[in-house]
């Protein structure tokens, strides 16, 4: 089903009931969602807090490649440039693109406490150059920047979002004819590019009380002549299958491989299914996300890159990392050079 820009702005909360997700004022996953209990959210919190690995976090800085407007403006079509965590900025048709945009220094509703980055973006806001679309896969903190949206409103034009998560922005002042809000399944067109909203199994909330009041997605993003899958946040599912028989082949999979543990299967998946998901949607180059920035599990911060470079050589399965501000093309990207590893201290 395809949205066009008219119908973007506000919506009232009733229009969500023509959901197939949507029930009892929240949105659902197809299959349920397992719930660790109050006894074993205590559990998981106890150990972010205090049983965290020496090597949850880099032990030296991690390589980051600088950038300017004008090497952005020089670049060619099909160029990506990974900025963090699942911040891609994308130069598409001559127009530039951003996924889940954070550039705060904390994942966190805190200045003062909560993830704290790895490594600075390598660009600020100020020097993006105008920028005619943000994709925004769900409202987590390590996804949606409440101060990046309002520094990048001014130079953006339109923002995709999937239901609920628009509402936030136009509440935080974002122009509403700026923004369009779409369901699992449905679409729009920007300047030519074609984006689709699809299917994935996560959770949504900024705060206690407002659990699964907006809905999260994982993205299509086609140009006609290049196809790109961002599956945002995500645990396995058998969507995969289904957005790949309808949208595949993808040049590109940029796909979650990151702050992922046997205790929460449901919302983040383990490299082996990421590498799976990739499969699923028929992806030609997989480029594993959600990872390098923010620690947010209990592996080590290598981890997510070690286990998916060694499970994609085992299954002959073109693997992708580049460095943080480095050029990737998408139509040929480069292989991973293992970045993840310069200047680390060798770990036991």
């Amino acid at each position: 089903m395809s949205i066009g820009l008219l119908t973007c702005g506000a919506r009232p909360a009733a229009a969500y009931d023509q959901s197939p997700q949507f029930g009892d004022g929240r949105f659902h996953n197809p299959v349920g969602k397992s719930a660790l209990g109050f006894v074993g959210t205590l559990g998981v919190m106890w150990k972010m807090l205090f049983e965290k690995p020496a090597d949850a976090t880099p032990l030296a800085p991690i390589p980051v490649q600088a950038l300017s407007r004008q090497a952005l403006l020089d670049a060619p079509d099909d160029s990506l440039w990974r900025l963090g965590h699942s911040t891609m900025l994308m130069k598409l048709d001559g127009h530039f693109w951003l996924t889940d945009p954070v550039f705060a220094e904390r994942a966190s509703p805190m200045s003062f406490m909560g993830p704290k980055r790895f490594h600075a973006p390598p660009l600020s806001i100020d020097e993006l150059p105008p920028i005619t679309g943000v994709i925004i896969s769900h409202d987590h903190y390590d996804h949606l920047d409440h101060d990046a949206i309002l520094a990048l409103a001014p130079k953006v034009q339109h923002f995709v979002t999937a239901l609920g998560v628009g509402d936030r922005l136009i509440g935080w002042g974002v122009p509403a004819a700026k923004v369009v809000q779409l369901d699992w399944w449905q679409d729009t067109r920007v300047e030519g590019l074609k984006v689709v909203a699809t299917p994935a199994q996560h959770f949504s909330g900024r705060t206690l009380a407002d659990g699964n009041r907006t809905l999260w997605a994982s993205w299509v993003i086609d140009t006609g002549r290049t196809r790109i899958f961002f599956s945002g946040d995500t645990g396995y599912f058998d969507g995969f299958a289904r957005i790949g028989e309808r949208y595949g082949p993808f040049d590109l999979t940029m796909i979650e491989t990151g702050a992922y543990d046997a205790q929460w299967p449901d919302v983040h998946m383990q490299p082996e299914q990421s590498l799976q998901a990739h499969l699923d949607v028929r992806g030609r180059v997989m480029m594993p996300i959600h990872n390098g920035t923010f620690d947010l599990a209990l592996h080590p911060w290598t981890e997510p890159f070690e286990r998916i470079t060694a499970l994609a050589q085992e299954q002959g399965v073109a693997l992708t990392a580049p460095h943080m501000g480095e050029r990737l093309d998408i139509r040929a990207p480069a292989p991973s050079t293992q970045w993840w590893r310069e200047g680390q201290p060798a770990t036991k």
